[in-house]
């Protein structure tokens, strides 16, 4: 469960000396190379989400209005990648990119040189914590103007045990007093100046951590603690790779909806095309989006003639499209088939079918489409299915084209990043759609998702500036689903994606 809460206020300090700062500054602390990730690049280079990690990370502190200035402590070496990254994302805030050092030690120290003299408020975060919220920065930022010294923390929920040499336990502190470190730490200038200024006179100074060097130079200041956040993780082995993407997945899918109003600002003027629009998940999306304003062009097999692994097909459908209405920014490809049986006992016709319109449709889309959405800045949206994780039996072939859609997704949203092309995936759990019901039959109507639901989830995405991610639509307890539209039975190479 989350610790993302506000901190009550405490005490003032016994020091109640006026505190006035010239200006806020984030030192964003990137000098890490990625060796426990078994990384070719520093593992702040990594996208998640699309994007590298310290741009999340950067982001964060450029919209915060508490932040006046933000310095980057680079990796040797990788200084221009971050420049690059910077300069692409449009930072203003970020006024300078230099090396770090080989330790923290002087990483401290080159970035306490970067900030100059003066009284100023700087906050330390760990550029491989993308997560971290707008609640703990300004909560940072104002403990200062009580505290010269702030840490960030959340309680621990395993138990620490202390141990010897030999692996013996020698003391278990009492949980309800642990906490576990996070970043940022935040420190008025003259403390964490001073604090290194005395550690210099030791042999044996190696920091870890900037409160932990007030800590111990520094014994009689106060260090203020604020509540953390469960998301707030550091990305430091593998599984944390995979984590940090979930819960960006998690957060896009939280996010608030739109009134009708913002819907209708956000999509009218906006052409959008929809391949696989006749029934199913992608016709909902249809009507919806023209409900909004949006000037919709839906095409398939049966209502246009539109056969997706074809790329004269895509191609004139696309010049339909643009010509009407002279732009392109999104495209919907829903179309897709599920065929049900042992793979050793499918005929040559139909595993050539299934993988030609699930994969090949698509990935023909995807190459026609990039022209168009270069010039709006635009999205490619693609589904995948529940199965993705793990293969079904019986319906193999689906569930391997559905895993190579996610892989797609995560790819060309890399490669087209440099065009400002936007590619995402929605994965619905099981949905009430004609093609579900011609795979297995009639089910409980409480089992199953509203298509509707997931059309309106996938405009979600389609506004929203995520890219690179497979945005999970999965049914609220005791949220009412609607029946499986009374529409004819479609071909079955015509059938719209569900889960």
């Amino acid at each position: 469960m989350t610790q993302d809460h506000t901190t009550a206020p405490d005490a003032a300090p016994a020091n109640p000396a006026p505190w006035r700062p010239a200006r806020t500054v984030a030192v964003i602390l990137a000098g890490g190379t990625g060796t426990r990730l078994g990384l070719g690049i520093p593992k702040q280079l990594l996208k998640i989400a699309g994007k590298p990690i310290i741009e999340h990370t950067l982001a964060v502190f450029e919209a915060a209005p508490e932040i006046d200035e933000i310095v980057v402590l680079m990796a040797t070496g990788h200084v221009p990648d971050a420049e690059r990254i910077v300069a692409d994302a449009g930072f203003r805030k970020v006024t300078k990119v230099i090396e770090g050092g080989d330790t923290r030690n002087d990483t401290t120290r080159i970035a306490l040189d970067a900030v100059g003299e003066g009284d100023v408020n700087i906050l330390f975060h760990d550029a491989v914590r993308p997560l971290v919220s707008a609640r703990i920065v300004r909560e940072c930022v104002n403990a200062l103007w009580s505290y010269s010294a702030v840490d960030v923390a959340i309680p621990s929920a395993d138990t620490i045990i202390q141990v010897d040499a030999d692996e013996c336990i020698t003391d278990i502190p009492v949980r309800s007093r642990l906490r576990r470190g996070q970043t940022p730490q935040a420190f008025r200038s003259g403390t964490i100046r001073e604090a290194y200024r005395r550690a210099e006179g030791d042999p044996d100074f190696a920091a870890t951590d900037d409160c932990g060097v007030v800590l111990r130079y520094l014994p009689g200041t106060p260090i203020k603690v604020i509540d953390g956040s469960d998301e707030n993780i550091k990305v430091t082995h593998p599984v944390d790779v995979h984590l940090a993407d979930k819960l960006f997945q998690l957060a896009a899918a939280q996010a608030p909806r739109l009134t009708h109003r913002g819907y209708a600002e956000e999509l009218t003027g906006r052409t959008i095309v929809v391949f696989g629009g006749s029934y199913g998940i992608g016709h909902d999306l249809t009507e919806l989006a023209r409900r909004y304003g949006a000037q919709v062009f839906p095409f398939s097999r049966s209502t246009t003639g539109t056969h997706v692994e074809r790329a004269e097909d895509v191609a004139a459908a696309l010049k339909t499209a643009f010509e009407a209405t002279g732009r392109i920014d999104h495209v919907v490809v829903t179309a897709g088939i599920l065929e049900k049986g042992a793979l050793a006992e499918m005929d040559d016709e139909t595993m050539d079918r299934l993988l030609h319109v699930n994969f090949v449709g698509p990935v023909t889309i995807a190459r026609q489409s990039l022209p168009y959405l270069q010039q709006t800045k635009g999205q490619l949206l693609l589904y995948t299915s529940s199965s993705y994780t793990r293969g079904r039996a019986r319906y193999a072939l689906y569930s391997a084209t559905k895993a190579a859609l996610v892989n797609l997704t995560q790819a060309l949203a890399d490669e087209w990043a440099e065009f400002g092309v936007r590619v995402n995936c929605v994965n619905p759990e099981r949905t009430a759609t004609p093609m579900r019901t011609r795979a297995f039959g009639e089910e409980p109507e409480h089992t199953l998702l509203a298509s509707e639901a997931v059309a309106q989830a996938s405009l979600d995405v389609l506004i929203s500036e995520l890219t690179g991610q497979v945005v999970d639509v999965r049914r609220a307890p005791g949220e009412p689903v609607a029946a499986v539209p009374a529409q004819p039975g479609p071909h079955r190479s015509e059938l719209t994606t569900d889960a």
